[in-house]
């Protein structure tokens, strides 16, 4: 079964309003025996795919993830990406900035960062979090040390323009990028959020702070639609992604990281006259 992501996809020059989007859509499998079985077909097929991509050598893939709190980012990468092997695949994290960090452009910390060739590189968080969080909250802004002539409203349009083009840069020299915002309604993240609290086993991913950024959801809501709207494009498209129901949404996932994969047309190594030679006769030396 493939899943049709299209109606997923934010289109170039689209105007989103969140408000419009489903958080939630009708069950993409009958019963939990088929999600399961889906969802490992999807890693069996991702897993030789990665093979393709670090054997061919020529292309890399960056995933970015963005969402609001208890969206099921972590979720989501772990369970898609559980049949890869590690060797071919980096997750980062992204916090708020270091010292050092900040002492640099807003698109230094993570462009170090970047995956190989031959690579799967993942942004749990990333340079987004500078039009988004850094947006809702303008104190973060000043403590950047920009110019005073760079703070004011366009700055966001400039960093717009900049995520862009270094997306079409990296496009253009071999790394296909997908990003996914996961969208989740403010009654599931309130649910999820007091799971964290009433389950004894979830009390260590509770954090204050997430109930302080809770109550700013209209501006991330504002601040995510700007930035999706503006930096959406053919060949770095974003996907929103429903994420009330986590199974849905990791099936809609595995499938968007599966279609890139698949889109990029990766052959093995064709093995030269001369190559095959010499292996068949150091094969010769092996059976004596």
């Amino acid at each position: 079964m493939s899943i049709d992501i299209d109606r997923f996809r934010v289109r170039e020059s689209d105007e989103v309003d969140l408000g419009l989007w489903a958080t939630k859509t009708k069950p993409l499998c009958k019963s939990r025996k088929a999600y399961k079985g889906l969802l490992q077909d999807h890693v069996d097929a991702l897993s030789d795919q990665q093979r393709l991509l670090y054997a061919s050598n020529r292309h890399a893939l960056l995933l970015v993830f963005q969402a609001m709190d208890t969206a099921g980012k972590d979720g989501a990468i772990r369970h898609v990406m559980s049949g890869v092997n590690p060797q071919g695949c980096q997750v980062f994290s992204f916090q708020h900035p270091s010292a050092q960090e900040l002492q640099h452009d807003f698109l230094w910390r993570t462009t170090r960062d970047l995956p190989e060739r031959g690579r799967i590189g993942i942004f749990n968080r990333s340079y987004y979090e500078e039009v988004l969080i850094v947006r809702v909250h303008s104190n973060l802004l000043r403590s950047e040390r920009l110019p005073d002539s760079a703070v004011d409203e366009s700055v966001w349009q400039g960093r717009f323009r900049s995520i862009v083009d270094l997306e079409r840069h990296l496009h253009a020299n071999g790394t296909r990028i997908v990003k996914v915002f996961l969208h989740l309604s403010k009654e599931e993240q309130r649910k999820r959020l007091l799971a964290r609290i009433d389950e004894p086993d979830k009390n260590w991913k509770f954090s204050a702070a997430d109930i302080t950024e809770r109550s700013y959801w209209d501006a991330y809501m504002q601040a995510y639609g700007c930035a999706l709207s503006a930096t959406s494009t053919a060949d770095s498209p974003w996907f929103i992604v429903p994420a009330d129901d986590k199974d849905n949404a990791r099936l809609i996932v595995s499938q968007i990281v599966l279609d890139a994969l698949e889109g990029m047309k990766m052959s093995y190594p064709v093995v030269s006259a001369a190559r095959r030679r010499e292996l068949q006769a150091i094969s010769r030396q092996l059976a004596k």
